[in-house]
């Protein structure tokens, strides 16, 4: 039996011995490394926080003492620690949550995966703890070094260094990376204390000398070791950073010392008032191959062979990100007005690309998307065109600057929102679904939906030549595929894709939902029932010759990788009102609720985005079963009729197989 085995609840840890901690932090890391390879995951991020979160759950009590992550990936050690073994399905459908669930277990509090929002939710339960008579509870935040360039970070350290008699303790987990290296002048600044020689010097010599003298030297050296941080920190001018907030600073700490974290946060605990620890992790630690990844140490990883880190499931073709990479590579080469923005997403958006080309042209402005926008806006005032490479899910965070800063202005600004739609395992916060709804609210926006790669590439340079307005791109996660070739492009700039002697059903394709369009319309022909499918390509302002289309015919569909409500669908039909045409419109998406972890195709067919229900859902249409009814074939004839059995025989058996 290992020592693992024996941890069913963060009390166990309470009665093991010095080794047999150690052990322990040893056997997380293999069960990380074996597990995490089949699955995938944040692997490396949990490599560096194994001493740090024991150490944590030794100190303080969970659940009565709240923990918080900024953000959850950090939290495997935390869930293994809390009874959580059950590995083996991982961020799939059933199985363990990537990041905390407050379903799997009460020592889970915060589920969102959007960073820089800890220390706001620690300073509202500890100020709810103060206000309630709780005052034996402590608020422990979790805050990645990344985080820390988050602008919600600063306000909330303003709020609570107003109020310094809670019982809060942040604990800043150093790594010197979120992504990747970690960016700007706060960065610098905890990079230096991790490098500086005062303390990296002073901590080793000391700990060298009493290691002369065996273990009582070493029991010496732990006793002097807390009194010796608060010198060191002193010596090397940490605390200068904390000073002016009012709040006490202890570190730096080796975040793989446990018998230094123990103590340091003992005394955080004791303290009365909010308390900052900085303890110095190494992110990927244990596990040669992610120590070697200069990229992101596997920050997060597919499928790997657990010996060599190499990739199991890599991919069979070009991704998204890769052929947006490579497309804003070659527009730079011709226009050296264009730059790149980001929010500690260089690599993961395709980015650094073009950072590896043009340097100068690139800005990493950390976790501060609301800084991007308005940053591009001044920039964009200058004379330069910004592209703002984003996650889809993190452009929320940044409506109020796109549309007062940006569109408000006229400010030629490219928006290029990856992972956008269903996302799959990283579960509900990261699913890209709100930014068609949300962005198409804003007065001049132009919003594409590339259908295929050779669509992203056309789209990109069509976007980055408008410069009165604020442009969108948006796309999946994933492989591109292969191009889908249009039968007609019409004057407005719409593709048609199918189209058959019957104008029955129009479908309207939003991006990659091209293909499924034209599943859809195979089925359908199977039916009876004609369909034409187009791509708009740009969904907002709805072209013109989509709504002409759509007088043509009896019914349309809509098919997009977003919420339905506010979607381009209600777009489409609200514009159709408005030109007077009465042709029923139905609009297929996504519900609005959060959608959990799964894969994608899972989470699609669950919410009926498969060809075979949306086919099904539109014969009946077809037949009048079903709300919104087709328009009725003008001037009804036999060859209507038997076209109309067809199709009830058809959705008969349809349903009769379904059975």
């Amino acid at each position: 039996m290992t020592v693992l085995d024996g941890i069913d609840g963060p009390r166990d840890l309470d009665a093991l011995t010095p080794r047999q901690l150690e052990e322990l932090a040893r056997e997380i890391r293999r069960f990380l490394v074996a597990e995490v390879s089949r699955t995938g995951g944040h692997l490396g991020p949990n490599l560096g926080v194994v001493e740090l979160s024991i150490a944590m759950h030794r100190v303080f009590h969970s659940p009565h003492d709240a923990i918080v992550f900024d953000t959850g990936h950090q939290s495997y050690v935390h869930k293994l620690l809390t009874g959580r073994k059950d590995f083996s399905t991982l961020r799939q459908r059933g199985g363990l949550a990537g990041y905390p669930q407050r379903a799997e277990s009460e020592h889970d509090i915060v589920e969102s995966s959007h960073a820089s929002s800890s220390l706001s939710w620690a300073d509202g339960i500890s100020r709810a703890f103060t206000m309630t008579g709780q005052d034996d509870r402590t608020v422990v935040a979790v805050v990645g070094d990344g985080a820390l360039t988050g602008g919600m970070t600063w306000e909330a350290l303003n709020n609570i260094s107003d109020d310094n008699t809670r019982r809060l303790v942040i604990i800043v987990n150093d790594n010197g990376r979120s992504y990747a290296p970690t960016i700007g002048g706060m960065a610098r600044f905890l990079n230096d204390v991790r490098v500086r020689k005062t303390y990296q010097t002073l901590h080793r010599s000391s700990e060298q000398a009493f290691s002369r003298f065996g273990a009582p030297g070493r029991a010496i050296y732990r006793g002097v070791r807390g009194g010796a941080h608060g010198f060191l920190s002193r010596f090397t001018n940490n605390e200068a950073l904390y000073s002016n907030l009012d709040i006490k600073y202890l570190g730096p700490v080796d975040g793989h010392d446990l018998p230094a974290l123990e103590e340091v946060l003992q005394h955080a605990r004791d303290y009365a008032g909010p308390v900052i620890v900085h303890a110095i992790t190494e992110k990927g630690r244990g596990y040669e191959p992610a120590r070697r990844d200069v990229a992101d140490q596997f920050h997060a990883v597919g499928k790997i062979d657990p010996e060599t880190g190499e990739p199991l499931d890599s991919g069979s073709g070009q991704s998204w990100t890769e052929v947006f990479g490579d497309s804003l590579v070659r527009l730079a080469g011709t226009n050296d007005r264009l730059v790149g923005i980001t929010a500690a997403m260089l690599r993961p958006t395709g980015l650094h690309r073009m950072a590896e080309r043009f340097p100068s042209r690139v800005f990493d402005v950390g976790i501060a998307e609301q800084h991007a926008v308005t940053s591009a806006a001044g920039l964009a005032f200058g004379g330069l065109h910004p592209v703002v490479a984003l996650y889809a899910t993190f452009v929320n965070r940044a409506f109020d600057q796109a549309l007062m800063d940006v569109a408000l202005h006229q400010a030629g600004v490219t928006f290029v929102l990856d992972r956008a739609g269903v996302t799959g395992p990283d579960g509900p916060s990261h699913h890209g679904v709100w930014d068609l709804a949300l962005l198409q609210a804003i007065p001049g926006i132009r919003i594409a939906a590339p259908r295929d790669g050779a669509r992203l590439t056309e789209e990109l340079g069509e976007a980055v030549a408008v410069e009165d307005a604020p442009t969108v791109i948006r796309f999946p996660k994933g492989d591109v595929g292969e191009d889908i070739p249009s039968i007609e492009r019409l004057q407005d700039g719409v593709d048609v894709l199918s189209r058959a002697e019957r104008r029955d059903v129009l479908i309207v394709g939003v991006g990659p939902f091209a293909r499924l369009a034209l599943d859809v319309a195979a089925l359908l022909d199977a039916h009876g029932i004609g369909a034409t499918v187009v791509d708009p390509r740009w969904v907002v302002p709805v072209p013109a010759s989509v709504v002409e289309l759509a007088a043509e015919h009896r019914l349309v569909i809509t098919i997009e990788d977003g919420i339905r409500i506010g979607g381009i669908g209600t777009r489409v039909r609200q514009d159709l009102r408005a030109a007077g045409i009465d042709t029923a419109v139905d609009e297929l998406g996504l519900p609005d609720r959060f959608l959990s972890h799964a894969s994608r195709g899972e989470i699609l067919e669950e919410v009926g985005l498969s060809a075979k229900s949306i086919a099904r859902g539109i014969v009946s249409q077809v037949l009048g079963t079903r709300i919104p009814v087709a328009r009725p074939l003008d001037g009804s004839t036999n060859d209507d009729d038997d076209v109309l059995a067809g199709a009830e025989h058809s959705a008969q058996a349809s349903d009769d197989g379904a059975r």
